[in-house]
């Protein structure tokens, strides 16, 4: 299942370097990592939800996540250090092009009206952020299993450090991204 990092190495790297006018290879700008992370909010207290967010994260991924947990007491928010704050899991080499390829094919046409990923989630530096509000898209996740639906935050991250060059990238791996603009 490694249709995406076949078709950068074969057909992707000579089309990026004619269109960016990039002639050495060594600058063409590649996905480096993929960061799946969900905060916990109001379920940070309960140690069984924590434990279920974390497992339907680790089935999405393919890799088991982790639960991070507060550096620092916050009082404001209610917060002490040592206790989980959220689930997180960095996905690079296969795990990160077959989850990409599954979200691009199998998961975003699942949405419900979905219209494309938003343009403007780069950050300027050539990295891509966009959320989903559900679990429930992914053909892993067993309704019966979840306890709570949550969103999810993506990042990719590229080696580029412009934006128009990752939007360049992403577009060919073929991500959906909303008309317009």
């Amino acid at each position: 299942m490694f249709a995406l990092k076949q078709k950068y190495d074969n057909e992707m790297k000579a089309q990026l370097a004619s269109e960016l006018n990039i002639k050495n290879p060594m600058l063409l700008p590649k996905i480096e990592k993929i960061v799946i992370s969900v905060g916990a909010g109001e379920y940070a207290k309960d140690s069984k939800i924590m434990q279920n967010i974390a497992d339907t994260i680790s089935l999405i991924a393919g890799q088991r996540a982790i639960i991070t947990r507060a550096k620092k007491s916050v009082a404001g928010f209610k917060m002490r250090e040592g206790m989980p704050m959220g689930v997180k899991v960095t996905l690079r080499g296969k795990q990160m092009y077959n989850f990409l390829e599954k979200l691009i094919v199998i998961s975003l046409p699942r949405v419900k009206d979905f219209r494309g990923v938003p343009r403007n989630g780069f950050d300027g530096r050539g990295n891509y952020s966009f959320g989903l509000n559900e679990q429930l898209m992914f053909p892993e996740v067993v309704y019966d299993d979840i306890m709570v639906t949550h969103g999810m935050n993506i990042t990719i991250v590229t080696s580029t450090q412009n934006d128009k060059e990752a939007f360049k990238l992403l577009e060919l791996f073929g991500m959906p991204f909303a008309k317009g603009r």
